[in-house]
């Protein structure tokens, strides 16, 4: 059993920051990757920040330079900067793991963030 329990999120105006943190807990033997998605109302989930066991990090176009991915362990962190309208969605944090004894994709509750005046 695993489960990713999310904190962060709210209201916020254009030009301001959120901190979104998702925390891995459960029978985890190795994390080979860690992230946000997003939906906004109307549109498919699309990617946002992923983080692969090497270090590596991949970012949507539209979060470049504002967004920055961290990983403590089994924590990963979204600092969200410089936000935008276009940014309002529900944000869910993933992990792709390998528990004792199985692979698993496993999903957070979403966490909506909101920007707006």
């Amino acid at each position: 059993q695993v489960q990713l329990v999310t904190s962060g999120g709210g209201l916020v105006q254009p030009g301001g920051s959120l901190r979104l943190s998702c925390a891995a807990s459960g029978s985890i033997f190795s994390i080979n990757s860690m992230g946000w998605y997003r939906q906004a109302p109307g549109k498919q989930r699309e990617l946002v920040a992923v983080i692969a066991s090497g270090g590596t990090i991949n970012y949507a176009d539209s979060v470049k330079g504002r967004f920055t991915l961290s990983r403590d362990k089994n924590t990963v962190y979204l600092q969200m900067n410089s936000l935008k309208p276009e940014d309002t969605a529900v944000y869910y944090c993933n992990a792709n793991l390998l528990t004792t004894i199985s692979r698993l994709s496993s999903w957070s509750q979403g966490t909506q963030v909101t920007v707006s005046s």
